[in-house]
């Protein structure tokens, strides 16, 4: 009789103990729905009003944090290896013993200039932004290019001079807000414009037409660069002149893995001149 009274006493204290957790879980569940909590990344309540720290400058930072925004070169489109230029520069940066990681790739296939800017309003990407402290920006392709690619898939004739020309002014005015918001954004971290190059360049009715509107765009961006010191430009345009069928992917317009390997080796290069990591970074030459 007392063994069974003390088995009852057991399961009766047993089924509270677990009635308790359960109710606690409950509870708990509940909260958690209600106000959630840990390292949620954006909310849409949080209001684009909602200030965030930005990241510290890699200069001060034990971590190099990467965002890359703008078109497709930006997100890789052609390389067979999926790495594009951003996982190769940070691979090349982590060989050198940095701590390095993607922040996001917010880059979109086929974006303008005149596309991007809206985007920077937006507060996940300024969330994004501000938590990067080395921005790459790939765009202006798709400006000065639409009509050549028209013409290259056999839906157009080839434009003309001042048809290519047209879009000079409003792209790269464009770019200059561009910058100017990224600056606002996050007036710390760096900034690599990637410059274009002309992948029509071994084509006889677009090589001098289509290096001549190139060398035009990057010029003047260079100049709206060269006005801040947070920023700086990875020359393509030399790298692709002379090596566009080993260089580009069967579209004939993005590069392919080893054009991407050029272009991050580039703005390795850039990065290592301008000293933004307390150290040069070192290039192969060395």
């Amino acid at each position: 009789m007392k063994s069974s009274t003390k088995i009852w006493a057991i399961v009766s204290t047993t089924s509270i103990i677990v009635t308790i957790v359960l109710i606690t879980g409950f509870v708990l569940a509940v909260q958690d729905i209600i106000a959630p909590s840990g390292n949620t990344v954006l909310m849409e309540d949080e209001g684009a009003d909602r200030e965030v720290p930005l990241a510290a400058p890699m200069e001060q930072s034990k971590e190099i944090k990467v965002a890359a925004i703008g078109d497709s070169l930006a997100k890789g489109t052609g390389d067979d290896d999926g790495k594009g230029f951003i996982r190769r520069v940070v691979g090349m940066l982590q060989d050198e013993e940095n701590e390095v990681r993607v922040t996001a790739n917010l880059a979109i296939n086929g974006l303008t200039t005149e596309g991007l800017l809206p985007q920077l309003d937006e507060t996940g990407v300024q969330y994004v932004l501000k938590q990067s402290n080395l921005i790459l920006l790939s765009i202006g392709g798709n400006d000065l290019f639409k009509a050549a690619q028209a013409y290259e898939e056999g839906a157009a004739e080839l434009p003309d001079a001042e048809e290519l020309y047209e879009t000079l002014p409003g792209g790269t005015t464009n770019l200059k807000e561009i910058l100017r918001k990224i600056a606002e954004i996050n007036p710390e971290a760096w900034i690599v414009y990637v410059g274009l190059y002309n992948p029509f360049n071994d084509l006889p009715d677009m090589k001098l037409l289509g290096n001549t509107v190139v060398s035009a765009w990057n010029s003047q961006a260079l100049q709206l660069i060269n006005t801040d010191d947070q920023m700086m430009m990875a020359e393509t345009f030399d790298l692709f002149e002379h090596s566009v069928p080993q260089l580009l992917s069967s579209d004939h317009f993005h590069p392919n893995a080893q054009g991407y390997e050029e272009i991050a080796e580039r703005i390795i290069e850039v990065l290592g001149i301008h000293d933004v990591h307390g150290q040069r970074v070192k290039t192969d030459d060395e």
